[in-house]
């Protein structure tokens, strides 16, 4: 089955977490006027049995396209959020609203990070173009907090790069 990639935008997102973007409506002048601040771009859920928020750096390797989507996986016990660490890298999200229904895919751009709601079926990283850094806040504490599944039907991206 092909799965069309769709820019990634806060209402498309939203049934599976938050988009985090700097928005220029949002900004608040800090330090004097030296600084903006776009504050509460999303929440971070890791208190959950007994968790605690942590931050992370992850190095993903570039993907080949096309690439198949034939696993997610989901964090039951808190958000996962990723941010890339250099503004012009472009990535590609997937997520679903259960193992059954059919995945979504973004295109994410522009310094775009992702705040996954926690129990979201996601595929892990699919960076493009190049070796990329990006900053992930998540939950450290006990508790198993992340499930792995292969799915029944495979999906190809359908994006072109």
């Amino acid at each position: 089955m092909r799965l069309p990639v769709e820019a990634l935008t806060r209402a498309a997102f939203a049934p599976y977490g938050e988009v985090i973007e700097a928005d220029a409506a949002g900004a608040i002048a800090i330090n004097a006027g030296s600084a903006q601040r776009f504050h509460a771009l999303a929440a971070v859920d890791t208190a959950h049995a007994g968790g605690h928020a942590v931050i992370s750096v992850v190095r993903a390797q570039p993907r080949t396209l096309p690439f198949t989507v034939q696993m997610l996986e989901r964090h039951p016990l808190g958000t996962q959020a990723f941010v890339p660490l250099d503004p012009a890298l472009r990535y590609l999200v997937v997520v679903a609203s259960a193992i059954d229904a059919a995945p979504r895919a973004f295109l994410a751009t522009h310094g775009q990070g992702v705040n996954y709601s926690r129990g979201t079926w996601h595929h892990p990283l699919l960076a493009l173009d190049r070796v990329s850094d990006f900053l992930v806040v998540d939950r450290a504490g006990p508790g198993a907090n992340c499930e792995e599944v292969q799915l029944s039907q495979a999906w190809v991206l359908d994006f072109k790069g």
